[in-house]
């Protein structure tokens, strides 16, 4: 059973991680615009990632047999200067979440809820490869600022992820 607390910090994770997916399709569809399909492509399944997170957490609610409350989720920010800008805000956005997520760690802490920190903890390490990976992609996209070939080059080779659900637990 969770308390009325951490019911409520999960429902509000649960809408952070739909904004999250929803700021990663909107990503999606300025690189689309701007012909960039493969980091479109990487932004497609940044988006499939967080859906996929809002669901694990929507599933642990439900089935501690708490309520799990939707909330509106805020619309996305929809230009952005360029293909780095866009992903060092994406670095931002998952340092916040990072910070959301171990938030909800301390209430399950607070709470004295074991069952919800453990289950967290797949969300800490979660994150911890979520900022590599984007860091990894402004690390790039700074390094070939004076070589623009690099952009189409890397291009391709964002075009290669795929989504890969987790297997079950």
């Amino acid at each position: 059973m969770l308390s009325e607390k951490m019911e409520k910090a999960l429902n509000g994770q649960i809408n952070a991680e739909f904004y999250s997916a929803y700021l990663y399709l909107s990503m999606a569809a300025y690189f689309d615009a701007s012909n960039l399909k493969g980091f479109a492509s990487w932004m497609r399944v940044q988006n499939q990632e967080e859906t996929m997170h809002a669901m694990k957490l929507f599933d642990y609610v439900s089935g501690k047999g708490a309520t799990v409350t939707l909330q509106p989720i805020e619309g996305p920010q929809t230009e952005w200067e360029s293909p780095l800008a866009v992903f060092e805000a994406t670095l931002e956005h998952e340092r916040k979440v990072t910070g959301l997520i171990n938030a909800l760690v301390d209430t399950a802490l607070d709470e004295r809820d074991h069952a919800t920190n453990i289950m967290l903890q797949w969300f800490v390490t979660e994150q911890v490869e979520e900022e590599a990976s984007v860091d990894d992609v402004v690390q790039q996209l700074k390094l070939m600022a004076n070589a623009p070939g690099g952009l189409f080059m890397l291009d391709r080779e964002l075009g290669q992820r795929a989504f890969n659900a987790p297997t079950a637990e």
